[in-house]
């Protein structure tokens, strides 16, 4: 028989037990918003998690940390992929402690699909970096999220936040929304004419928020750029660079929420267009 709810009423840590007790074979599909995640059970035991880039014990911690979403358990599905080899107690115990990390963590990382980013802060001379936070910085590429730094290092996505929290602390980085999250098809099938006028009206978006910020005349210069590439035929390109430079505008002034409702109009617009 099927069992399904809230993950804000019943947390993951919670429900696993409850279904694992029975010793069930069956599957969890998480949902939050867009994204989306499974845990396999082999009588009770986890066997196989996925979402996102993450695979196994780590996609169970970052599952457990959604505190919000619905999941649905489906008995009688089994996995044919092993990735997990811990025990539920071990497990949970660990996504226990990730979870009360997390509350720390979470005040400057709003999730593990956000993009860090170097710093553009003024009065930094040298900075010296132990072994772990070079590794780290030295994948930082100002494209790939939390999630594949941590896939191209070997290690979790919640090892990895616990490195970057201390180069934020430090004004070493910053973090911005993946732009691969935007319908880009759309904007690459359009006319020149039509990029155009979306990025005019992506403009305005940034000068809406910025109002009265003393950064805001750093959009005008974004804009002048994005009509020097135009002209020299980078289309949907230059209009991904907009894009890029005025979320890392508001994000430096507002803070990444803001830049978040920014690409969140982004790409209303773009679906739109």
């Amino acid at each position: 028989m099927a069992f399904q709810g809230s993950l804000r009423e019943l947390p993951l840590p919670d429900i696993i037990p409850l279904v694992a007790v029975s010793g069930e074979t069956g599957v969890f599909t998480l949902k939050n918003g867009a994204e989306a995640g499974k845990i396999f059970l082999r009588k009770g035991q986890i066997v196989h998690a996925a979402v996102s880039t993450l695979v196994g014990e780590h996609a169970v911690y970052e599952l457990a940390r959604w505190q919000q979403g619905e999941f649905l358990f489906t008995p009688g599905t089994e996995s044919e992929v092993e990735s997990v080899d811990k025990s539920n107690t071990n497990l949970l115990m660990e996504a226990a402690r990730q979870i009360d990390e997390w509350k720390i963590l979470s005040k400057k990382i709003g999730s593990t699909r956000m993009v860090p980013v170097f710093s553009a802060q003024e009065g930094q001379s040298s900075v010296s970096f132990s072994p772990t936070e070079w590794a780290v910085v030295s994948k930082v590429d100002e494209r790939r999220n939390i999630e594949e730094i941590a896939a191209g290092l070997g290690h979790g996505a919640f090892e990895v936040c616990k490195v970057i929290y201390g180069l934020l602390t430090s004004g070493v980085l910053a973090l911005r929304e993946d732009l691969r999250r935007l319908p880009l098809d759309r904007l690459q099938r359009m006319s020149a004419e039509d990029q155009a006028r979306v990025a005019e009206q992506i403009y305005r978006f940034g000068q809406q928020l910025m109002a009265g910020q003393e950064r805001s005349g750093q959009l005008d210069g974004a804009l002048r750029l994005f009509r020097a590439e135009m002209e020299s035929g980078r289309g949907a390109d230059a209009v991904l660079d907009l894009v890029r430079a005025s979320e890392k505008v508001v994000s430096a002034q507002l803070g990444p929420n803001q830049a978040k409702v920014f690409l969140d109009r982004v790409g209303l617009l773009l679906q739109s267009a």
